[in-house]
């Protein structure tokens, strides 16, 4: 396990709105003037401009602030580069190092519109109104100029640093409407809005522009600090490295509690996530109504005697036999495990009196409990007290409703802050599953995907992830010298990881069988393939 995964540095640092302005302000109090630091910034994003194949011409939105000030550089750049530029400034009052670089525009001859620009304007419009600076609606001229635009000329403007109209922080609307960019250069370091799930059909592309940045100044206290992960962060991932000698017990012992009479194919997926992960041992206790076919699917499982249902459908855990939890590193619960009793009908009172004594007996578990789904729907039903008293570590992976009904007052925090809040409060990893999945862990590390196949969003997916994730975790937990289940074993590193396989794997689906490929099947292949990779790099 490295110290810190992915490194703490720029390309992986997600910042505040504040944290941002601290390490300017930082840098202004060392002697950097501020000319400087937007010289760096506009020239970097010009140099971006210049790139791009063909010479648009351009149309520079202007803000009062330094935003503002960074896009009167880049028309500047433009402009000496030959290319065809104006400007548009809404704003009569400027922050001084604004006007002074308006006033060189103005001298170099550079046009600047007296009116607001029609939407239909045929030029790439570069967005430098307000960058992370903004706090408040942009205004109905502004969001209406924003809205036409999209709707007249898609795809055809620029922001830097945060579109106008986007929290740089949590990544809501601040108004009725933000700009619409194909790409968002993104100063410095990343702003923690910008990948959020509700910013994502406004930031379009995100390319973060270097500033050069002393490696001190990234430097948080664990209780702030957010990586972000994508693609080329999976190689270095942690990964379980088993004693060589070791048997198929000594590689991950995992039990499966997964499917119902109502979601019967929960079970195959989820012990399909779980075999990808390269899991030694996997055993599970299917309904009674799968039990004499799963066998022909998956027949590396062992499968104990199949489970009743509940009178909802659901399966009933009660139907576990005496030791069900003996020599297991592991267990997964939930995946279309159904609900207990139907609306408004009492429970029976012998079976509920079972269902609380597996769950007892879950309490009292010392390996690794792999919360998803119903899983996760039980326990906000018992309460989620109950993971106060856990033995052994816990990871839950609700997506936002399941989120919602186990921390309703947290829900309403963006999704890093409600992640980590959580985690802290009962003390297990969470992975809040969106577009951008969050990881958070007790101690206040964070991760959140940079990256995630937007196809990947169908019915089947989560419950390859909890498989997988569960099974990455028991071999966790095996590596451990002993069977001892040490800090490390449960980390939340772990965890996050398995969030970056998965996410990546949507891709490797689509790029197999083309649209509509990323289906929990071929997703659960592609995994497989990531196991037999880590585990020999260099094939002999």
């Amino acid at each position: 396990m490295p110290t810190s995964w992915p490194p703490v540095d720029a390309d992986h640092v997600l910042v505040s709105s504040a944290t941002m302005a601290a390490i300017e302000q930082e840098l202004f109090a060392s002697g950097l003037p501020v000319e400087a630091l937007m010289e760096k910034a506009a020239l970097a994003v010009s140099r971006r401009l210049l790139e791009r194949p063909g010479r648009d011409d351009l149309l520079v939105l202007v803000g009062p602030g330094h935003n503002g000030g960074d896009g009167l550089v880049v028309a500047r750049e433009w402009h000496l580069a030959g290319g065809r530029v104006r400007i548009w400034c809404p704003f009569e009052r400027r922050r001084p190092l604004t006007e002074a670089h308006l006033r060189h525009a103005r001298w170099l001859g550079i046009p600047l519109l007296e009116v607001p620009p029609d939407p239909a304007d045929p030029a790439l419009w570069v967005d430098a109104l307000f960058g992370i600076g903004q706090q408040r609606p942009a205004g109905p001229v502004i969001e209406t100029l924003l809205r036409d635009r999209e709707q007249r000329r898609p795809g055809a403007l620029l922001a830097i640093d945060v579109p106008t109209g986007l929290d740089a922080d949590s990544g809501e609307l601040l108004g009725s409407v933000a700009a619409t960019a194909a790409t968002t250069y993104s100063i410095g370091l990343i702003k923690r809005g910008l990948v959020q799930d509700a910013a994502l059909r406004w930031v379009g592309r995100l390319e973060r522009i270097c500033l050069g940045l002393p490696p001190a100044l990234l430097a948080q206290p664990p209780a702030d600090q957010l990586l972000g992960l994508a693609a080329a962060d999976q190689a270095s991932a942690p990964w379980p490295v088993a004693d060589p000698a070791a048997g198929k017990y000594g590689r991950g012992r995992l039990l499966v509690l997964a499917g119902s009479c109502r979601y019967r194919g929960a079970a195959h997926l989820a012990l399909a996530g779980a075999t990808a992960s390269g899991c030694g041992s996997l055993r599970a206790a299917p309904p009674q109504e799968l039990a004499p076919h799963l066998w022909q699917i998956h027949p590396h499982v062992v499968l104990e005697p199949g489970l009743g249902a509940t009178p909802a459908g659901g399966l009933a855990l009660g139907g576990l036999p005496e030791g069900w939890l003996d020599r297991l590193d592991a267990v997964l619960v939930g995946p279309g495990l159904g609900g207990l009793g139907n609306t408004g009908d009492p429970f029976p009172a012998a079976l509920e009196a079972q269902e609380q004594e597996r769950w007892k007996e879950l309490a009292d578990f010392e390996g690794l409990l792999v919360l998803d789904a119903d899983g996760l729907n039980r326990l906000a039903a018992m309460g989620i007290d109950w993971l106060q008293r856990r033995r052994g570590p816990t990871w839950m992976t609700p997506h936002g409703e399941e989120f919602r009904r186990l921390f309703p007052d947290l829900a309403p925090l963006p999704r890093p802050e409600a992640a980590a809040a959580a985690a802290r409060r009962v003390g297990v990893c969470v992975l809040l599953k969106g577009a951008r999945s969050v990881v958070a862990a007790p101690d206040g590390r964070r991760w959140q995907l940079l990256t995630a196949c937007p196809e990947a969003a169908r019915a089947g997916l989560g419950d390859v992830l909890a498989g997988y994730a569960a099974g990455r975790g028991a071999m966790a937990v095996a590596a451990t010298e002993g069977g001892e289940t040490q800090a490390t074993d449960a980390d939340g590193a772990w965890l996050a990881a398995a969030a970056l396989d998965h996410a990546l794997a949507g891709f490797a689906g689509r790029e197999r069988h083309g649209a509509g490929g990323a289906t929990p099947l071929a997703v659960a292949e592609a995994l497989a393939d990531v196991g037999r990779h880590r585990a020999d790099p260099q094939p002999r």
